[in-house]
């Protein structure tokens, strides 16, 4: 028997199926807002996290060595960088317009409003942790320190755009716009440190919440289809007849006769 026979008995051959295995598409987006909450219970509610945080807000040596002090806005006549100080709220919808307006030119409204709700939530959830978080005093520092500071509102602007926009862009240019978002939350984080307007908890606060939104906006959004197969093109007809199509009629069986 030879091999072509063993495959028409076994049958068509079926192509493996590419679909993976189910992953719990909740499980990134809960694992940052379990990393949130654990930041908040050591960092601001336990006495060696407030002193050690309390440690690095050294008001008596200032902040001027710091090179990024120049671009926080504190110094007299400096320019702030956007979103430091009162700049805040307009670089928040410059870049909400800015999301739309690719979502327009690329006609991706599923990434559009994901990064939408990305921006708006991250934003909207640190205005409730600001304000069901307080700082406890349990490490016997002044009043300046036991303001409520955790999360970040001016990090959580570059953190939570940042990944918005990332949403809206084309795969070629993501890990750019990732990258520039990455160096523009880094000097902001940079910066409110500096003046000593936040603590390290308050700007990975915000940094783990705009994360959170975003693992589960990429998880609700609808998955991307697969290029249907190509259909292989029709050979050219041959002007030679085929074997099967040669049809040989027997001819009659002639007998010899047997002459007497």
């Amino acid at each position: 028997m030879s091999q072509n026979d063993l495959l028409t008995l076994a049958g068509p051959t079926v192509p493996p199926s590419r679909t993976a295995p189910a992953v719990r598409w909740w499980l990134p987006a809960l694992l940052h807002f379990l990393a949130f909450l654990a930041l908040c219970l050591l960092a601001v509610c336990t006495p060696f996290g407030q002193r050690a945080e309390n440690a690095l807000l050294d008001g008596g040596a200032g902040a001027g060595p710091a090179w990024v002090y120049g671009l926080s806005g504190a110094a007299y006549g400096s320019t702030a960088l956007p979103p430091l100080e009162h700049s805040a709220m307009p670089t928040l919808l410059a870049g909400l317009v800015l999301i739309a307006a690719v979502t327009v030119i690329r006609r991706r409204w599923w990434q559009g409003c994901a990064a939408l709700g990305v921006v708006v939530a991250t934003i909207g959830a640190k205005e409730v942790a600001r304000t069901l978080l307080p700082r406890p005093g349990l490490a016997g520092a002044g009043d300046l320190l036991t303001e409520a500071s955790f999360p970040s509102g001016h990090a959580a602007v570059p953190a939570a755009l940042a990944l918005a926009t990332a949403l809206v862009s084309s795969p070629r240019l993501r890990p750019y716009v990732l990258t520039a978002g990455t160096l523009w939350f880094a000097v902001t984080a940079a910066a409110v440190q500096a003046t000593y307007h936040h603590r390290p908890s308050d700007v990975l606060g915000s940094a783990l919440l705009a994360c959170a939104y975003h693992a589960l906006a990429t998880r609700l959004l609808p998955p991307a289809g697969e290029p249907a197969p190509r259909t292989p093109a029709p050979c050219p007809p041959s002007p030679w007849p085929s074997r099967r199509s040669v049809h040989f009629s027997p001819e009659p069986a002639t007998t010899p006769s047997c002459s007497r």
